[in-house]
């Protein structure tokens, strides 16, 4: 059919059909790309390593009192060392945390981890799971005032002082990129049970409730402890958020604990 057209006209054809090929092949990869990983979930019977994700600036000073604390409830815990100064690329540290993950399972022989994410941590931990293939090693996530949907004290940031907010800062913006994907569709990806607890006094996390968590057991500390005083910054440190955890990472169903927690702050 081509044979009778004019060379030009012949070149013409040829170079469409050449693109549209080039489409129908980038399109196929981008949808495989794209297509959910299939999960496999572990099983909630046998406990694993602890693994506690940073936030924000990868502080690890607050984390190390609560990995004391697991490990005093007889948990083997670490804590996960974020890259460069921990302001980075959110999705780029749910690669470390990926990478601790696999070096954990290596040492310890086990076959899943739980994984407690502080503050920006959390996100890093969800970001794992859904894109990293953490859906299949995670038999736990607990957060801890955790940004699920973002801090007005980032988008302030980047609109006062833009050259002052780093990429975790731009992600951790209220409807950033990176938030909006995240929580597109299914906020607690298959794989490992969700819980989410925070602090009505979160002046970091505002507006506190930005920690809610659509599809895990989700609640305050002073929901459970009425009265309870602890700041963002303290809640890593507070024996009440330690009993906390260590109730969440138990064996039995994850569930909003009771008063018990309260006789140890």
């Amino acid at each position: 059919m081509l044979d009778g057209l004019a060379p030009a006209r012949r070149r013409f054809v040829l170079g469409v059909v050449g693109l549209v090929a080039v489409a129908i092949v980038c399109g196929g990869a981008a949808w495989w790309v794209s297509r959910d990983e299939p999960v496999d979930p572990v099983s909630q019977d046998e406990r694993g390593p602890v693994l506690l994700v940073p936030g924000y600036g990868g502080g690890t000073a607050g984390l190390e009192v609560l990995a004391k604390a697991l490990r005093a409830a007889g948990r083997d815990a670490v804590v996960v060392h974020l890259s460069g100064d921990g302001l980075g690329d959110l999705d780029a540290q749910a690669r470390v945390l990926g990478e601790a993950v696999d070096s954990a399972l290596g040492d310890t022989g086990a076959e899943s981890v739980d994984v407690v994410g502080y503050s920006a941590g959390g996100v890093i931990a969800r970001l794992w799971v859904r894109d990293h293939g953490g859906g299949s090693l995670a038999r736990r996530v607990v957060t801890v005032g955790s940004p699920h949907h973002g801090t007005d004290l980032a988008g302030l940031a980047s609109d006062v002082a833009p050259d002052e907010c780093p990429v975790a800062c731009q992600q951790l913006q209220p409807d950033s990129d990176l938030l909006r994907a995240l929580n597109a569709r299914d906020e607690t990806p298959a794989g490992p049970a969700w819980v989410s607890m925070w602090t009505t006094d979160d002046q970091v996390v505002v507006p506190p409730t930005s920690a809610d968590l659509a599809g895990a057991v989700d609640f305050s500390l002073q929901s459970v402890c009425p009265g309870l005083t602890v700041s963002h910054g303290d809640l890593p440190r507070s024996p009440v958020v330690a009993a906390a955890v260590a109730a969440e990472l138990g064996v039995a169903d994850p569930a909003v604990p009771g008063r018990e927690i309260c006789a140890t702050s």
